[in-house]
């Protein structure tokens, strides 16, 4: 991202920041530690800055977003900490999760102060009544869905089954991109915007949210370890279904196929046996065609926010470029 994006981004972050640490403390000290402790490690809070940066964009400001903003950051960390739980992860952001330094039954109550308190934010917004409510219920149906779409991971990634593209796009849609559409809805929200507006800057996080999941996926696939910071093919091993895993699966035959799938879900595969299945989805094109959908995402949410201008609208479109762009 260019540094003038980064320099409204920091501040977007420092703000939400000073909320987060006034309203996650408190009694007992282990409980809020814990509760603390995800924020405390890191994140470039992009979910708020989104909220925060759609408002401005339609005639809003940083100070009447700030409230739905944080709610947000307290909604997404409340997701890592169970996710982490769920998925027996012992790092996040460099640092143990919260589960494995303070225990499992600690992290479920932590996650559960981080969702409490973000409605208890949402109350503190100075918009009216009407539209606090409808704060509450677009972050409400956001965490529903990030639940639905948690579980058909889980779901997913159970069965023997290879899903096809739609399941995929349904549960990232749900599991990833929700809080993105919420956060760009809620800035809206904030800034007394209309239907219309609404629903533009929805689409935008929505399909944002997708782009950026599947981005994502190419990278913990096929991406340079140096930079993804993930052992060479990390999500293969860990039997990931994701989209270009799947494309990869779809495409092999032969003795290409059974390279892939030797690996797939094989905690104990080799280095040589997974660079070689890596290669082998890299040349079948699976690659390219996800980033080629992602890079179909990231033009429905730039038709989006197409009818806006000025330095917030720019701002979306650095974030979008800079999301769909990623090549590790």
């Amino acid at each position: 991202m260019e540094a003038g994006a980064l320099s409204r981004l920091e501040r977007s972050a420092e703000a939400v920041n000073a909320r987060l640490r006034a309203q996650v403390r408190g009694r007992p000290a282990r409980l809020y530690d814990a509760a603390y402790h995800t924020i405390r490690s890191g994140g470039k809070r992009l979910r708020p800055h989104l909220a925060i940066t759609c408002c401005e964009m339609l005639g809003g400001t940083r100070r009447g977003a700030i409230h739905a903003a944080s709610a947000l950051e307290l909604v997404h960390n409340f997701s890592l900490v169970h996710d982490d739980i769920m998925d027996n992860d012992p790092v996040r952001h460099g640092v143990r999760t919260v589960h494995k330094k303070f225990g499992d039954a600690a992290a479920i109550l932590a996650g559960d102060v981080l969702f409490s308190k973000a409605y208890a934010e949402i109350l503190r917004s100075p918009a009216g009544d009407a539209a606090r409510a409808r704060l509450a219920s677009t972050l409400a149906g956001a965490c529903v869905e990030i639940c639905e779409g948690q579980s058909m991971d889980i779901e997913m990634a159970a069965g023997r089954g290879i899903p096809g593209r739609a399941e995929y796009i349904e549960m990232v849609g749900k599991k990833t991109a929700a809080l993105f559409e919420a956060a760009c809805v809620m800035g809206a929200i904030s800034a007394g915007a209309g239907a219309r507006d609404i629903g533009n800057v929805g689409r935008f996080g929505r399909n944002l949210g997708i782009a950026f999941q599947i981005t994502d996926d190419v990278i913990g696939a096929v991406g340079d370890p140096r930079i993804s910071k993930k052992p060479v093919g990390n999500d293969l091993r860990e039997g990931k279904k994701s989209l270009p895993i799947l494309l990869a699966l779809g495409r092999a035959r032969g003795a290409d196929a059974r390279a892939i799938r030797s690996c797939f879900g094989n905690r104990r595969a080799g280095a040589r046996a997974l660079a070689r299945a890596v290669e082998i989805m890299r040349e079948s094109g699976a690659a390219e065609a996800a980033r080629r959908a992602a890079a179909g995402y990231a033009t429905a949410a730039r038709r989006a926010i197409g009818p806006y201008d000025g330095p917030a609208a720019a701002e979306l479109a650095r974030i979008l470029a800079s999301i769909s762009d990623r090549s590790a």
